[in-house]
């Protein structure tokens, strides 16, 4: 071949190999624009249904907004309690306008004998007995301390908490709490979630279960270490504030335990 198609050859592929990069790059570019346009693919779900932390995260929010929404229910409700035992009897919890609270439990103390209601006021916390059928004698109250107060155990029903601190935990975005939505719990209405607890003190917060709510924040069923509680029917407009059942006395409170047999049972009703 003549020396002058060599040259002429040689002079030309630069030329070429440089429009081909061109073209690679314009075509990387173009498709890389119809990757862009195409709709994210949606991540997969867990395995076992698990939730996503997004979803995670939403049920956290969506109980946090219905547990302020009950701190701002006032009503008047009976709720039927049914304990691992099997037993059933009927409480009846009162969130009074200006914040005070009640709560009627029949059959607690002294190992099932005597009816009790924990009243909680701008004058404190009280303990007070019912008069039942078992037990006709006038109700007498015990101030168990300030409104805030921690209630010992043996003195606690811990009924009432799911509608008085424990709400403060349930919007409490800090609180390490753990939160999904669950299955609705038998006859019970409304959105149930379940709620564990992520950390391993010995005094959590409240006690894991499962807290269901109308939308108009209205518990409607709960169930926790103490048993399961559920709306027994329409809840009634609350009163203006709650009233002790009895006089306030200087006796002492009575707790859950049943009384050994020749042992006097602390009473706080008043002597006639």
């Amino acid at each position: 071949m003549p020396t002058g198609v060599h040259l002429h050859a040689a002079r030309r592929r630069p030329t070429v190999l440089l429009a081909l990069a061109v073209h690679l790059l314009l075509a990387g570019v173009s498709l890389a624009g119809c990757a862009s346009e195409e709709s994210p693919t949606e991540p997969p779900e867990p395995a076992g249904g698990s939730p996503t932390p997004a979803r995670a995260d939403g049920a956290r929010d969506d109980l946090a907004a219905l547990a302020a929404a009950a701190q701002d229910r006032h009503l008047t409700a009976q709720y039927t309690l049914t304990t691992d035992d099997g037993s059933t009897r009927t409480i009846t919890m009162t969130n009074a306008n200006d914040g005070s609270w009640r709560v009627d439990v029949p059959g607690w103390a002294l190992g099932g004998t005597v009816d009790v209601s924990l009243v909680s006021t701008a004058e404190g916390l009280f303990q007070c007995t019912l008069p039942s059928a078992a037990r006709p004698e006038p109700s007498g109250c015990v101030r168990l301390g300030d409104p805030d107060d921690t209630i010992p155990r043996r003195l606690d029903p811990r009924v009432q908490h799911p509608f008085t601190d424990w709400l403060d935990v349930l919007t409490d975005r800090q609180a390490p709490l753990a939160v999904s939505v669950s299955r609705p719990l038998p006859d019970s209405t409304g959105t149930c979630y379940s709620v564990e607890s992520t950390s391993a003190s010995l005094n959590p917060p409240l006690d894991v279960g499962i807290y269901c709510y109308d939308a108009d924040g209205t518990p409607t069923a709960v169930r926790t270490a103490f048993g399961t509680l559920r709306l027994a029917g329409p809840p009634v407009a609350a009163p203006a504030t709650v009233q002790l059942t009895g006089p306030v006395t200087e006796g002492e409170p009575v707790d859950v335990a049943t009384p050994t047999p020749g042992e006097s049972s602390a009473d706080p009703t008043p002597t006639p």
